[in-house]
């Protein structure tokens, strides 16, 4: 069941930080084309500026929440001997212990092994805070998926709106 469970985790955070690539490519592609053709226009058609400055903000705010997606989020790393004792600590997620001497981390897991509860509730914590880390990403991606869409959308109708006056 943990098995299957940190698979389908690690998955699904792949596919989230795979869409987000790929949203922050395309909006990067659009916004080095914009730049590179329709900016220079702006003094022979300055009917360009708002339609396109508004593309451009659309791609930035795309661009700003698929980062949010993949940014890490590191914490402290490191736990006392006494939050080992108290079983208060999580060895298991590299965040929680890369600042940790290796002679503490083996003390640590070796306290970890010996105790079934203790491994056990580790283990449940990391798949808990390992979904609070999806449900974040996919929160983002999801914001960055409708201001591209939406946005596209209303860039399309400016645009149509400026050259039908």
């Amino acid at each position: 069941m943990y098995r299957t469970t940190y698979m389908t985790h690690i998955n699904l955070s792949s596919i989230a930080d795979n869409k987000a690539n790929i949203m922050l490519s395309i909006n990067a592609i659009i916004t080095s084309i914009v730049v590179s053709t329709l900016v220079p226009k702006f003094i022979d058609n300055p009917r360009l500026i708002i339609p396109t400055l508004l593309l451009l903000s659309v791609c930035l705010v795309s661009i700003i929440f698929a980062t949010l997606s993949t940014r890490p989020k590191v914490t402290e790393g490191k736990f006392t001997r006494e939050d080992i004792e108290q079983r208060h600590a999580n060895l298991l997620f590299f965040g929680n212990f890369y600042n940790m001497t290796l002679a503490d981390y083996q003390w640590g897991m070796k306290e970890m092994i010996k105790d079934n509860d203790f491994l056990y509730s580790s283990m449940t914590k990391d798949l808990y805070y390992l979904g609070k880390v999806l449900a974040k990403k996919y929160k983002f991606l999801s914001i960055c998926y409708n201001i591209f869409m939406y946005g596209i959308i209303l860039v399309v109708i400016v645009f149509a709106i400026t050259f039908s006056v």
